[in-house]
């Protein structure tokens, strides 16, 4: 296989904690610059990260012509235009989550990747774990009875960091933005349908730029199945998933970050008692790579594409506007 020569826009902490060394792990990928604003910037950068060439400015970096694929971790309110730029560019893109700042600019996106013909993906790195197709399988099987709700928990205290990017609301700071998004794509994803309404109550800090910085919600699926969710930068951490189902249940501890040195379980309780079920240790965010990686060498689609990132984000603006205007709100079919 060909390696996939990926460029990174920006030297965010996720970027050079997570994504870079993940995808300098996997099968199919290798980095081979890192863009910044400023070329000093850059070059720390490519030096901590063992990276070939630095770029002091994005434009450069997309108008190599030995990088295929450009990962995004810049701000929310930046993912339209570097997305769009990329794909100009001729360049498959991988894009932080949230997508975008709404499903109006996530679909300007995934029109553009279209239009030059290259892929694009929403960077949930937990749906590439194979222990979320095992728990698709059991809810399959019928083990676990009907689905009747899930609960997600995703929370973490940074509150004090007032200049953090998360806490700027121009640039779509919050909580719904950053971390909400992982139990609404979660339900999304283990339920196979999209959600009818939303109903959310969030606690908007003027010390914060009356960004969310805590939200809890309920998100109802035609079924009669809901979600119920918690998500905060404001409170002790918690990363966790539970789904009821009438002859039992599936508990997650460890949802969407995974322990990397350790080995993790969900369990699984039914009539006959309560079994774990081991997760392997696995990066997730190498798993990502190397599905994209694949994807883009053998002209194949995505598992998770551009209309899934545009679907996501009806969900989360209905939640936005629920919590700012304090009443339901209805999603239209689509």
């Amino acid at each position: 296989m060909t390696n996939i020569r990926w460029g990174i826009l920006g030297c965010a902490a996720i970027a050079k904690q997570a994504v870079i060394p993940g995808i300098q792990k996997s099968a199919t990928g290798i980095v081979k610059a890192i863009a910044s604003r400023t070329i000093e910037k850059a070059e720390e950068a490519a030096a901590e990260l063992g990276i070939e060439t630095a770029y002091g400015s994005y434009e450069e970096l997309l108008a190599d012509p030995n990088i295929d694929a450009v990962y995004i971790p810049l701000p929310n309110h930046l993912h339209r235009e570097w997305t769009i730029r990329a794909a100009e560019a001729g360049k498959h893109v991988l894009c932080e989550k949230p997508a975008a700042l709404n499903a109006g600019e996530a679909e300007e996106m995934k029109e553009a990747c279209e239009k030059a013909k290259v892929l694009f993906a929403e960077a949930f790195m937990y749906r590439y774990h194979p222990r979320y197709q095992t728990i698709r399988e059991i809810i399959q099987s019928g083990e676990i009875g009907e689905v009747r709700s899930l609960h997600g928990t995703f929370m973490f205290n940074n509150a004090e960091d007032k200049q953090n990017v998360r806490f700027k609301k121009d640039w779509g700071g919050g909580s719904l933005y950053d971390i909400g998004v992982y139990p609404l794509s979660a339900a999304r994803l283990l339920l196979e349908e999209e959600p009818s309404a939303v109903s959310v109550h969030a606690q908007f800090s003027p010390e914060h730029d009356h960004v969310d910085m805590m939200a809890s919600g309920v998100v109802e699926f035609p079924g009669g199945t809901a979600l119920t969710f918690q998500c905060g930068m404001w409170a002790h951490f918690q990363n966790e998933l539970s789904i009821a189902g009438t002859k039992g249940r599936i508990d997650i501890p460890s949802a969407f970050i995974t322990h990397q040195n350790r080995e993790d379980f969900f369990f699984v309780s039914t009539e006959s008692g309560r079994r774990e079920v081991e997760v392997p240790i696995v990066n997730q965010y190498t798993l990502q790579a190397d599905v994209m990686g694949r994807c883009i060498e053998k002209g194949e689609p995505l598992p998770f594409n551009a209309s899934d990132a545009v679907l996501n984000m009806r969900v989360l603006d209905a939640c936005l506007t629920s919590a700012r205007e304090k009443r339901r709100v209805e999603l239209e079919e689509s």
